[in-house]
């Protein structure tokens, strides 16, 4: 295939694994994003694909090629660090001109390039400005322009908006994706954020203690998660203990809460998901839920709510510009179960 291919890669450091049999891919002019708490092995991943670490085992390919003997300087990627790494000695233009000037690029074609690359950032005209001077999203632009200047094969994005604040992350991160997509960029997004990788990611590896947990597209990772992992990642809390049994021609999940029909091959004891999204206020339905209500958090066009149901606490959300009960008061929700309810097998 063409791309990078990631085919059951092991390293260790002593008798800590930071990587035990990662295995993906990344086709040409897409977007994956690397997604994982810290010390899930997110970083080792990256100076492996890099050529900065040597795996101890495992096979890496780009369009079916090997990279394991092809030193760091020869694999054509780009790098682009959370602190943006800008060199405060030279200017914008001298900065994005760097890598150019290593592969021995003509004087009109680094300034062509150069000009080029601003122009794709939105930094037109910003050549002689002193990275000193440039605000934290400037300086992110630049850093981003500096690695697309030399027409990498992949770039590998390291935590490139962690430094920045949230509001601006938030409008960074569309930009960012907007402007790979226009280069026709191959790219690895490393991040710990989910909602940054959802918004940029085209797929998305969910990385735990050093094993792919989950990759799919985001879509899927968030309405199906595979693991309780994975759903307790991204948020997803309202867990419970349940067991599966056959009614007639029906299939019922009991719990400590309440019992409901469900159409899956489950059986035996299991783990309940009940989203947090897909509940509803007094609607007619045969599946409720009773308690009392907790807390209740205003979100702007949502309200985060938790209730107390039978001494279990479950969180979530309903639009805020219902009429919703007060803290501490009874509160009845519904649901359709098979929207709302995921279940994941006892060994999961």
């Amino acid at each position: 295939m063409n791309g990078l291919q990631i085919v059951n890669i092991h390293r260790s450091f002593g008798e800590i694994s930071a990587l035990a049999g990662i295995t993906f891919d990344v086709v040409l002019g897409e977007i994956v994003a690397v997604l994982g708490p810290s010390g899930c092995g997110k970083s080792t991943l990256l100076a492996v694909i890099a050529g900065l670490e040597v795996p101890d085992r495992g096979e890496m390919l780009w369009d079916g090629k090997t990279l394991t003997e092809i030193p760091t300087y020869r694999r054509g990627f780009g790098l682009m660090f959370q602190d943006f790494a800008l060199f405060p000695h030279k200017n914008v233009f001298q900065n994005v001109a760097f890598g150019l000037q290593m592969v021995k690029m003509t004087e009109p074609e680094i300034k062509k390039r150069v000009g080029e690359t601003l122009q794709l950032v939105g930094l037109p005209g910003f050549e002689k400005r002193d990275v000193n001077t440039l605000s934290g999203g400037e300086g992110q632009r630049v850093a981003l322009a500096r690695s697309l200047a030399p027409y990498p094969r992949l770039l590998m994005l390291d935590e490139p908006l962690g430094s920045l604040d949230r509001n601006l992350r938030e409008r960074l991160v569309l930009d960012l994706k907007s402007i790979l997509q226009m280069s026709d960029q191959t790219a690895l997004y490393v991040t710990h954020d989910q909602e940054e990788a959802f918004a940029i990611a085209d797929r998305v590896v969910v990385m735990n203690a050093g094993q792919v947990e989950q990759f799919d597209i985001p879509e899927r990772i968030y309405r199906q998660p595979a693991s309780i992992f994975v759903a307790r990642f991204l948020g997803l809390t309202n867990l419970i203990q349940g067991n599966v049994r056959q009614h007639g021609d029906t299939r019922i999940v009991d719990t400590a809460i309440g019992e409901w029909p469900f159409d899956g091959d489950y059986t035996g004891e299991v783990t309940v998901l009940i989203r947090p999204d897909t509940v509803h206020l007094n609607a007619d339905s045969q599946c409720q839920l009773s308690g009392i209500m907790s807390e209740l958090s205003f979100r702007g066009a949502t309200c985060r709510i938790i209730i107390n149901v039978n001494g279990v606490p479950f969180t979530f959300e309903l639009p805020s510009n219902m009429d919703l009960p007060r803290e501490g008061e009874n509160i009845q929700l519904c649901f359709d179960p098979e929207e709302a309810i995921q279940l994941f097998p006892k060994s999961n």
